[in-house]
């Protein structure tokens, strides 16, 4: 799949430069195909046809929000037409399990987009108030312009479509930037925007490294940025978008916590603790990869997520069978396996892998590995490895599992596995983290999900999304 074009003001544009961006199978190594790599003049082309789609008399911020909910209502058709060849494209791309891509790539972009255009449908943009101490303010909710929505690769069109629901509900235009990891499935979407009769300029997409995506977020024509990826590129965006006073959402980076109570029915949330803490090869931001084990229990647990680990199907991402597939690229695998080895330099006790599977010596794999003995403040269990890596530490108390699960730099997400639902949502209370799970957890589409502390600022998803896209006037009268 070798794309030649980049996809700007609706058209397929040829490149202002003449690099490629080459993407290689996660699975295998082999080549899979290329996209051109953006530069400076393309962004500016993209950045003023997403102006001209804003500012135009009669563009798409002033159509009837129920003609913008029918063009979004179009897109998640067309969407849902080729979800099984966008499921496929991500899975050869960044070593998602195929099951996984089908779910997440293949279902959740069209989620969304029927959601929020629900949302744009059925709100009103002006409030009436009554003024005090006297006359009368209609508060309006403008889209606030165009946005720079800045992509990750490990769930790149779900991620995509976290920030270009509610933008396009909220009548914004957008610039994409994908993730060099994964330019093939961005041309899928570009597809499906023409297919779905999109207004040009609306959406536009130029792929890059991050010299491209810093020029993108200081662009003067952007109103907005959107970021998903990793801290540290996170607090170069915030320092960026801080001195040009730009309105920013960071989804960020996690090391969360699986708080196991004392009375937790383990046996009936196997595949729940599974896809919790190793969905997607690890490679997801919310992962409980932090198990907190209350002592009395501490053996049992160790056992079970070690068998765990060592049952799971290891293997080509587009295997239906494939409960772990590769990581992203050669360079993630490196940095995963230097984890490990830290792990067991700092005297963490190595239950199961560790290793390279044996029979799969192409592709970017890593065992699913589980450390046990773990201290919360080692390396392994404060940073965000980013891989099928999980560490086990023992806790007496609620008071400590409590204490440890919020003794971390982050706060993306977090789980708490018990019996009693009264009893984890009290305990779930107490966790500084933007969103926990009971007895399992998927981000919930209608709801705010995003993170504290380092793990992010604003929320993504639910009506607090669509607000993150709106700006707001107050207008008064005496």
């Amino acid at each position: 799949m070798n794309v030649n074009h980049l996809f700007i003001g609706g058209k397929w544009t040829a490149p202002a430069g003449g690099d490629t961006i080459a993407v290689t199978s996660a699975s295998t190594g082999e080549y899979l195909g290329s996209a051109p790599a953006g530069v400076e003049m393309d962004v500016d082309h993209a950045v003023q046809a997403a102006r001209s789609a804003f500012d135009a008399p009669g563009g798409w911020p002033n159509w009837e929000p129920e003609r913008r909910a029918a063009a979004m209502m179009r897109l998640a058709e067309a969407l849902d037409a080729g979800s099984e060849t966008m499921a496929r494209t991500v899975s050869a791309q960044n070593g998602m399990p195929i099951s996984t891509a089908e779910l997440y790539e293949g279902q959740v972009p069209a989620m969304l987009l029927r959601y929020y255009a629900g949302l744009a449908a059925d709100a009103s943009r002006e409030e009436r108030r009554v003024g005090l101490p006297q006359g009368t303010t209609v508060v309006r909710r403008e889209p606030i312009g165009v946005v720079a929505a800045i992509m990750t690769w490990n769930f790149p069109q779900t991620m995509a479509f976290f920030k270009i629901a509610p933008a396009l509900a909220a009548g914004c235009t957008l610039v994409l930037k994908p993730a060099p990891q994964t330019v093939l499935d961005p041309a899928l979407l570009a597809d499906a925007i023409e297919t779905a009769g999109f207004p040009e300029g609306v959406i536009n997409i130029v792929p890059g490294g991050p010299e491209v995506g810093a020029y993108l977020v200081s662009h003067p024509g952007v109103d907005k940025v959107s970021f998903t990826g990793s801290t540290a590129a996170g607090r170069r965006i915030a320092a960026a978008c801080a001195a040009l006073l730009r309105p920013v959402t960071l989804e960020l980076g996690g090391k969360s916590a699986a708080v196991i109570l004392d009375d937790a029915d383990l046996d009936a949330h196997t595949e729940q603790l599974f896809m919790a803490g190793l969905i997607n090869n690890g490679q997801t931001c919310y992962a409980s990869t932090r198990i907190l084990a209350p002592r009395s229990r501490y053996p049992e647990i160790v056992e079970l997520y070690t068998a765990m680990a060592r049952g799971a199907v290891v293997g080509d991402a587009l295997d239906h069978a494939t409960q772990i597939g590769p990581l992203v690229s050669a360079e993630q695998r490196d940095r995963v396996e230097g984890y490990i080895r830290k792990g067991r330099s700092e005297g963490a006790r190595l239950t199961t892998g560790g290793g390279r599977p044996a029979g799969l010596d192409r592709g970017w794999f890593v065992e699913p590995t589980i450390f046990a003995d773990v201290e919360n403040s080692s390396t392994i269990a404060q940073e965000e490895i980013f891989g099928p890596v999980l560490t086990i530490t023992p806790y007496d108390g609620e008071d400590e599992a409590v204490r440890l699960a919020n003794d971390s730099a982050y706060g993306l997400a977090g789980t708490v596995w018990t019996s009693d639902l009264d009893r984890g949502a009290r305990v779930a209370r107490r966790i500084r983290t933007g969103t926990v799970g009971l007895n399992g957890y998927v981000p919930d589409l209608t709801s705010p999900y995003g993170g504290r502390k380092a793990s992010g600022l604003g929320r993504e998803l639910g009506p607090e999304g669509l607000q993150a896209y709106q700006e707001l006037q107050s207008i008064f009268h005496p």
